[in-house]
């Protein structure tokens, strides 16, 4: 099984490709409320990086 194998079995399981991008902006929120100002940076990097691993469309 490859990472791609398991990124759609995540896909599939949250509700398609917009459940998985709309529970990785409901993470980088809850992520960016309980940490210090100075993290958010990184928080928006990660979380970017999220949407472009399951961006299937070529966007």
């Amino acid at each position: 099984m490859g990472i791609d194998d398991i990124i759609n079995k995540a896909k599939d399981a949250l509700g398609g490709e917009e459940g998985v991008e709309e529970k990785i902006e409901q993470a980088r929120e809850f992520i960016k409320d309980k940490t210090p100002d100075n993290i958010d940076a990184l928080v928006d990097k990660a979380a970017d990086a999220a949407h472009s691993a399951v961006d299937t469309d070529g966007k």
